[in-house]
């Protein structure tokens, strides 16, 4: 997905988390900025790549104006968003940054392992009994000994619905493995 990035365009790296995404774009030559709401992970970015354009922000109010940027990559970041409103939100932001057939590439995890679709189902039964107040297809995944990390269960067909909702064309969708073959995304390119 990143060879489709051509020299002299604007990249937004939405979601950048401590700039790994960078990683596969620096040389290829491209106006580079990364923004995520955590000020922590973007201090990690700027200490690990001295000088590439990362800050703080708000992925449901960016700071850039109207058909901005010509590619905007969100990796991972999707699925930690809560609530299909504010899923939505983030994506029709996305939109209205991205140029004329500018594009958005998405990636969600992909749960297939047999502890993710036992919390989805745990999740499901605890929300048909009424005792959690998650959304449908969200759940709590423990993390670590003593915090659960939110994630929402996409499928394909519900984030290209999504994505068509926001007001981008889809062009392609799919599965991506690591090397390993044990883990899973979801990827999505969208047209604006």
């Amino acid at each position: 997905m990143t060879e489709d990035v051509r020299p002299n365009e604007k990249v937004l790296d939405l979601g950048c988390g401590n700039g790994r995404l960078y990683e596969l774009l620096k040389g290829r030559m491209v106006d580079y900025l990364g923004i995520d709401n955590s000020e922590r992970l973007i201090a990690l970015a700027k200490n690990r790549y001295p000088g590439v354009n990362f800050q703080a922000g708000d992925a449901l109010n960016l700071p850039f104006s109207d058909n901005f940027f010509d590619k905007v990559f969100s990796i991972a970041v999707l699925h930690h968003i809560p609530s299909k409103e504010f899923r939505l939100r983030f994506l029709k932001e996305a939109g209205r940054v991205l140029k004329p057939k500018g594009s958005l590439i998405l990636m969600v995890w992909n749960f297939h392992q047999f502890k993710e679709r036992y919390l989805l189902f745990k999740y499901t039964i605890l929300k048909l009994i009424g005792r959690s107040k998650l959304d449908w297809k969200d759940i709590l995944e423990p993390w670590g000994k003593k915090i659960e990390r939110y994630y929402h269960w996409f499928s394909k067909k519900e984030l290209e619905n999504l994505v068509k909702k926001a007001g981008l064309k889809v062009e392609r969708r799919g599965i991506i493995k690591n090397e390993k073959g044990n883990r899973q995304n979801i990827y999505l390119i969208a047209e604006k």
